[in-house]
């Protein structure tokens, strides 16, 4: 079943905290913990990653935080959900080839088929889609 991780639904909860906030307005981990009841932990590695691919910038100093970098509605829900989740496919051939079973495989066209209309569909909505 797809379906997102925690990790990718703390991420979309951090990034319509911080949508909601004006571009300048500084948001601290610890906020968006409290308010979400997020564990720290977790979500300030999740911002992290969201810092090392440029969608939101780190704010140093005693009173840092984070800001939104880019606008999200240039950003893809399947390339947000790439860079959470690593390679997005229904089935394991669709992103590791060492299928036992590839050569003797009858459901791969139809399972491709419909990854690749998820992926259609995915690609079509941004990010802001999810969080506005």
């Amino acid at each position: 079943m797809f379906k997102f991780t925690r990790r990718t639904e703390y991420a979309l909860i951090a990034m319509r905290h911080l949508q909601s906030k004006s571009m300048s307005e500084i948001t601290t981990t610890k906020e968006i913990s409290d308010q979400y009841a997020i564990p720290f932990e977790i979500l300030s590695k999740v911002l992290q990653s969201l810092a090392k691919v440029k969608i939101i910038k780190p704010v140093y100093g005693p009173n840092g935080g984070y800001i939104i970098k880019q606008n999200l509605s240039n950003i893809s829900l399947w390339d947000f959900l790439e860079i959470m989740e690593g390679p997005l496919g229904l089935a394991d051939c669709f992103i590791d080839s060492d299928c036992t079973q590839l050569d003797n495989c009858n459901i791969r066209t139809p399972i491709q088929q419909i990854n690749n209309k998820m992926k259609t569909i995915l690609t079509k909505m941004t990010v802001s889609d999810v969080t506005l």
